[in-house]
This record gives structure tokens, sequence and C-alpha cells, in this order.
């Protein structure tokens, strides 16, 4: 452990399982202070937290839909009264409805909207005061490779608008919060296992994905939480508006 983080204060969305897990225990293993915010896998949140207590650090699993501004300005507010600041705030929890656009109902579409879009700008919202007050603040948004580049045979539009939308909002809140100290950056993994994409990879589409990726190989998700360690470090202040790309070279530049 360099300690990279140490006293530094982070939330993590949707942190029981996939990319937000490591990107908690990653926080945890460099020093940070972790609130694990889940929606329903209360248990698996409790495991993420009981981790982090034997790393040493001080962490806490808050329920919240972050789609809903009610429990997000509870959640916020219970990590203001035990911790008395937000530091870095990781907007993690999405979720991944695949199917033809004109076959899907209006009903998916519009639930993936509110958890990837809306719950990242209402955690963003209620977090960027207590930033702002202390004038440093990093905040770290999960987007998708498929916000740029289409994969064959469809299915993904609404998910890849959602996570386009993901990335707009990144460039024009790090121009808006750089003033106050606080940098605004993206993730947008592409080629990384995990539960979700598992749910929808066929073997036909994982051959071919493999062929795809110049690396020829997918990746995991602690090479997510290894991009999110960096951008929530000191080294990383003068980098900002910026989405990194852990995506064995599928999208490149």
């Amino acid at each position: 452990m360099s300690g990279r983080l140490q006293g530094r204060v982070a939330i993590v969305t949707g942190a029981g399982r996939g990319f937000g897990r490591a990107i908690a225990l990653a926080f945890g293993d460099e020093g940070a202070d972790v609130v694990v915010n889940y929606h329903a896998s209360a248990g698996a949140a409790a495991e993420v937290v009981q981790a982090l207590e034997k790393l040493g650090r001080r962490a806490i699993a808050l329920k919240a839909d972050v789609a809903r501004d009610d429990d997000v300005k509870s959640m916020i507010d219970a990590v203001r009264r035990q911790f008395g600041r937000i530091d870095i705030l990781v907007n993690n929890a999405g979720i991944m409805t695949r199917g033809l656009f004109h076959e899907t109902p209006v009903e998916a579409h519009d639930r993936m909207f509110s958890i990837n879009v809306t719950g990242t700008m209402l955690c963003t919202h209620y977090a960027l005061p207590t930033m702002m007050d202390r004038r440093y603040g990093r905040i770290i948004n999960l987007s998708s490779q498929l916000a740029q580049r289409s994969v064959g045979r469809g299915g993904f539009a609404a998910y890849a608008a959602t996570k386009g939308a993901v990335e707009a909002l990144t460039r024009g809140l790090a121009e808006e919060c750089g003033p106050h100290g606080i940098t605004v950056n993206a993730i947008s993994p592409g080629g990384i296992e995990t539960d979700m994409s598992k749910a929808v990879m066929t073997e036909e589409y994982r051959e071919r994905r493999l062929r795809e990726l110049p690396l020829r190989r997918f990746g995991s998700v602690d090479d997510v939480a290894y991009c999110a360690v960096a951008l929530a470090s000191e080294d990383a202040g003068y980098l900002t508006g910026q989405i990194l790309h852990p995506s064995g070279g599928w999208v490149m530049g």
C-alpha cells in the first residue's frame, strides 16, 4: 500500500459488486475511508465494509436508490454527519437492459436513464457543495466504450445513449468545477468481464469480442479500479474533463 488516498473520504455508488466493489477495496487499500452505497445487495455491501475494516479503514454501508432525490440527499447528509467531509465521489451505480431498440419496453429505457444518468447527476448535485466549501474534490463517473463505438448485432443503443450523456456531463462539470479545485473525469471500460457483461455475453459474442481487442484478452475489474485510484490521487490534480479507456485497445485516443 502506498497510501495515495490516506485521510480521504470516498463515496462509491453501487459498491456491492463489480466495478464498485473493486474500486471501494482499492481505495481502502490506498488509505481512504469509504462509504459503500447499495440499493438491493445489502449482504454484498456488508462484506465490502468488513473487508475495508480489516484494512483498518472506516467504512459504512448506506442504502440509497441513486435515482431518487430523497434517497440521495439522505445518503449525502449521513456522510456529512459521520465523516464531516466528502473528498471523492465515484458514480458507478448503473444497469444495462439489452434488446433491439424498437422491441424494448419504454419503461426499461426510462429505468436505465434514471439510474445511469439521473443517478450520476443527483449524487454529484448533493456532494458538490461540501467539496466546494473545502475547495477540493475528485468526481469520477463510470461510462462505457459503447458510448463511442457500437457493437455488431445491436441491442445496446439505449444503454450507449445513457453513457454518452454521462460523458457529456463529465466535460461540462469539469468546466464548472475546475475553479473550485474539483476535477471531474470518467472511466470508459471495454472488454471487461463483470457480472453485468456475462449476463449479455453469448459464446459467439465473446469469441468475436476477443478477436476485436488488440490485446486479445479481456480485462478485469481491477484494471478499472487502477484507473479510479489514479484519478482520485493527488497526482491527477491537473487532469480534468478526460475519459480514460481501459479497453484493451478497442477504443484508442
